[in-house]
């Protein structure tokens, strides 16, 4: 059976898993809705936080732009994990003991004020926007490759897919089938990079064949002597193409340490990631999801690397200084979906592929990387399929958290908060489906031209998320002073830094040589945290103190005991003395 064959059976019999879980799963109330009548078990939260964090941007394109960035791609990684860390011992225990649906809500809540809420409902909106168009990209990536459809095509039907998850199991259903996604999303990617492993290294944990020696097959594939250390064939030969060394790094300092403080304080202040800790009974099952979870994201974080590795070094061997006409079937695959393009600029019919951009002729996409590597290496047709499943489910589990989200900002923050506070549940059920409707077309629209790599728009998202909820999240919970006048203040200014920034360098064309500093457009959320932070502590100093019923809440959510809850419906609500 060929590549497409596998894909269809690996795809369809995965989707309907996913469907099967949603509808046994769906939820049967605004409690099962929103926050899963917070009755999920650690271990399966735990789980579904790890398939959250294996988004299109870990699965498809972290290895890809480590693979090709060398070091300084390995950023990613460090500062989502640092972030998740973050979260788990900062924030999530003191969210969880103040029980409510969602981040914007306890913004509201906490400082009192219905602009409080509305600015973070619209940072929420933004952020979870940018995040949906790196996931839809990913979607449209495996269906142009894998299932011959344009990639526009890939897009749409990823977004119905995506919305009929998320709609008919709200968070409960949303819950469970991310479960399902990441035993699929773990077995798709480790097969293949144990199988690479074994084919270069002989090692079969592929984050052991990294620092390994090749084998007599990985040497024979990679036109190196048996014995040699995989990292040093790969400096040498990405040196010799005018690169730099794999293991050397182009970033600046400075731009490296702000890139992972902009992901590490994105991660602590995303709104999909805090909401997943309202779904559990207790503050400590708050705590035990943020262990699960941290076990469940390393299996894959410690395998990015090698793969990363593995990819790059099959790579420049398969390509590099080959004839285009006897160009392996892979390549001309590629090729059609506009993420490989080769350019015979000097008419010689060899593929050049140099560090040198004058000499450069071949031009590839980092999300195809990952997705190539099997079929590079020779892997079974069978092996390549099950990694374009395992990449689709990734994409679509955060995505349907992200349009979930969406539809609890607008219909339980905006909607039943401020503007119908007596709609029923079934309305508000419904504002909640169509807005996640609503959003999903759009954000389909708004992927069908991504300004970069997944991993570098996600990348972006997480500065904005940086730079707009993280200040007002901490200063919420430890700073008794903070005030709605410091915390909307601090939210616009540093909101409209990030996204400003954002928006010119990677979607409107700004020249990269005027870059402020050199810093990154992921980097700016660090400087746009700061200067929210900044703003809300003068705002707030200048401006009367909350009121003393909330400087008392505030004093019980730093030290979190054990939260009651109904079993038959929400959380207590501990928000209520900050109204």
């Amino acid at each position: 059976m060929s590549t497409v064959g596998w894909t269809w059976v690996f795809v369809v019999g995965t989707l309907a898993l996913y469907l099967a879980v949603s509808v046994w799963a769906r939820a049967r109330s605004i409690a099962d809705y929103y926050v899963a009548r917070t009755s999920i078990h650690p271990v399966w939260t735990g789980m579904a936080t790890g398939a959250d964090w294996v988004s299109a941007a870990s699965f498809i394109s972290a290895a890809g732009v480590i693979a090709f960035m060398g070091r300084d791609g390995a950023v990613y990684l460090l500062g989502w994990t640092g972030g998740y860390v973050l979260l788990a011992v900062v924030l999530a225990p003191r969210l969880r003991r103040y029980g409510k649906y969602t981040v914007p809500q306890f913004v509201g809540d906490r400082y009192g004020s219905d602009a409080a809420r509305v600015v973070a409902v619209v940072c929420a909106v933004v952020v979870s926007f940018l995040l949906l168009a790196g996931q839809v990209r990913g979607v449209g990536v495996v269906f142009s490759r894998f299932l011959g459809t344009g990639a526009g095509a890939g897009v749409w039907a990823g977004a119905a897919i995506v919305f009929v998850t998320a709609v008919l199991g709200g968070m409960r259903g949303h819950t469970y089938t991310q479960v399902a996604h990441y035993v699929v999303v773990m077995i798709a990617y480790l097969v293949p990079a144990i199988l690479l492993s074994l084919l270069l290294t002989g090692q079969v944990v592929p984050a052991l064949g990294l620092g390994g020696r090749l084998d007599a097959e990985g040497a024979r594939l990679l036109g190196a002597e048996p014995g040699r250390h995989l990292l040093a064939v790969l400096d040498e030969a990405t040196a010799e193409l005018g690169f730099g060394r794999y293991t050397a790094g182009q970033r600046s300092t400075l731009d490296l340490l702000l890139v992972t403080a902009a992901l590490m304080l994105g991660t602590a202040g995303l709104p999909n990631l805090a909401v997943r800790f309202f779904t559990v009974p207790r503050v400590r099952d708050a705590r035990a999801t943020a262990a699960w979870g941290l076990v469940f994201i390393a299996v894959l974080y410690l395998t990015i690397p090698a793969v990363a590795a593995f990819s790059r070094a099959t790579l420049l061997a398969a390509v590099s200084g080959r004839s285009h006409a006897d160009a392996p079937a892979w390549l001309s695959s590629w090729e059609r979906t506009g993420l490989v393009r080769w350019n015979d600029a000097n008419g010689d019919g060899i593929m050049q592929w140099s560090g040198d951009p004058a000499r450069n002729e071949i031009r590839m996409d980092p999300d195809m990387v990952v997705l190539a590597a099997p079929e590079i290496a020779g892997l079974p047709a069978w092996v390549p399929a099950l990694a374009a499943a395992g990449a689709l489910a990734a994409a679509l589990s955060i995505a349907a958290g992200l349009l979930l989200v969406i539809a609890s900002a607008v219909a339980h923050d905006l909607v039943k908060s401020l503007l119908v506070p007596r709609l029923s549940q079934r309305r508000e059920l419904w504002w909640a489906r169509g807005t996640a409707a609503a959003a999903a077309v759009a954000a389909a629209a708004l992927s069908t031209r991504p300004a970069g790599p997944v991993v570098e728009t996600v990348a972006c998202a997480f500065g904005v998320a940086a730079s707009s909820f993280f200040p007002a999240l901490v200063l919420g919970v430890f700073w008794k002073r903070a005030t709605k006048e410091g915390a909307v203040a601090g939210m616009l200014a540093g909101t409209a830094l990030a996204a400003g920034y954002v928006s010119w360098f990677s979607f409107l064309g700004g020249d990269p040589s005027s870059r402020w500093l050199g810093i990154s457009p992921e980097g700016i959320g660090a400087v746009g945290m700061l200067l929210n932070l900044a703003v809300a502590i003068g705002v707030s100093l200048a401006t009367p103190a909350p009121p003393k019923q909330v400087q008392e809440q505030v004093e019980s959510l730093r030290y979190p005991r054990e939260a009651r809850t109904d079993a038959q419906g929400p959380p207590r609500d501990r928000g209520a003395a900050f109204r």
